[in-house]
């Protein structure tokens, strides 16, 4: 529940007018009729990101990270790897428990080793292990894991897409926030304000650190001096990175090409929630870029009735897309 205090923050003080903003778009894995990974399409894919100038982040959970098993994730790095070419790229580090299980140290350093060995930038899922503990060891904890990574990012996660979430208290976020080795955070909670109270706290404490904005019914917090992790960017890469650089430039198109893929947001991510993943193999093939709009066999799916809806909006995006190449 909000407090009276969360309410004195004037959202409008933290607007930054043409500032470049960090897109790192999280990648969708795609599959087969078959249930097997349509690796083909996961590169063409990957070169897409990159060739839109976003930093892509794969083995999340647009890339099925709880549902995949460790020789597909294995072979995501690999590929990501080639296709970097020295490029940075972000990948998650998941660890499987259940509640009440203890913190698995030695399971995150497996998994921050392949990606670092990989020549990628880690980034830490929630576990329940690590959710569960207080405040103090959880950031203890967070201290010792950053002690095997040159750099990394960490996640708060909201339980409606995963019950290993949590959202931090703000004492709990600023002492993880000036880990030096810390570059930023995804924040999930689909809610504006927690999300507000982290970039005052940023702009005062570490101005330097990135505040990754996971909020795909809020795609505007980019505005505010957030930067962003999402899945919604998978969706179409091309025209987030130019969303970005109409905002940098002062370009008041923004604004009519935010508010286009808000709808797609709103519509992709609605309840539940991580059918979206569903909705972007669809929304992907629908624009020629992956050849079937399967999800993961075990990943909940859409009605074939969005279909319709997805392909107005897909053929109004690249219309304008078109129309701002001239």
């Amino acid at each position: 529940m909000s407090t009276a205090t969360e309410h004195t923050i004037d959202p409008l003080q933290l607007v930054v007018p043409r500032r470049k903003i960090m897109g790192i778009s999280a990648i969708l894995l795609p599959f087969e009729n078959a249930g097997q990974v349509d690796w083909g399409g996961f590169d063409q894919h990957l070169h897409r990101t990159f060739d839109a100038g976003l930093i892509p982040a794969v083995n999340m959970d647009t890339g099925y990270a709880n549902l995949i098993d460790e020789a597909t994730r294995t072979e995501v790095l690999r590929r990501s790897q080639q296709i970097a070419a020295g490029r940075d790229f972000v990948a998650g580090v998941f660890v499987a428990d259940q509640s009440g299980a203890p913190f698995a140290p030695d399971a995150y350093r497996q998994g921050i080793d392949s990606i670092q060995s990989a020549s990628g930038i880690p980034i830490f899922f929630q576990s329940f292990g690590l959710i569960e503990l207080p405040d103090a060891p959880v950031v203890d904890a967070y201290r010792k894991l950053a002690a095997d990574c040159d750099s990394f990012l960490f996640f708060e996660l909201g339980k409606v897409f995963a019950p290993f979430g949590r959202i931090y208290s703000l004492d709990v976020y600023e002492q993880l926030m000036q880990i030096p080795n810390a570059i930023g955070a995804k924040h999930s909670s689909l809610q504006r304000e927690p999300e507000w109270q982290r970039l005052k706290l940023r702009n005062r404490v570490r101005p330097d650190f990135k505040v990754f904005t996971g909020n795909d019914l809020a795609i505007d917090m980019v505005m505010y001096g957030s930067d962003y992790l999402l899945g919604l960017s998978t969706f179409a890469p091309d025209a987030f990175a130019r969303r970005d650089a109409m905002w940098e430039a002062g370009d008041a198109r923004f604004y009519e090409l935010n508010d286009l893929l808000q709808y797609l947001g709103a519509f992709g991510f609605r309840d539940p929630a991580p059918a979206y993943k569903h909705s972007a193999a669809m929304f992907l093939k629908l624009r020629g870029m992956i050849a079937e709009s399967h999800p993961h066999p075990e990943s909940p799916r859409r009605p074939d009735s969005d279909l319709s809806v997805l392909a107005e909006i897909a053929a109004d995006l690249d219309q304008r897309m078109e129309a701002y190449s001239k």
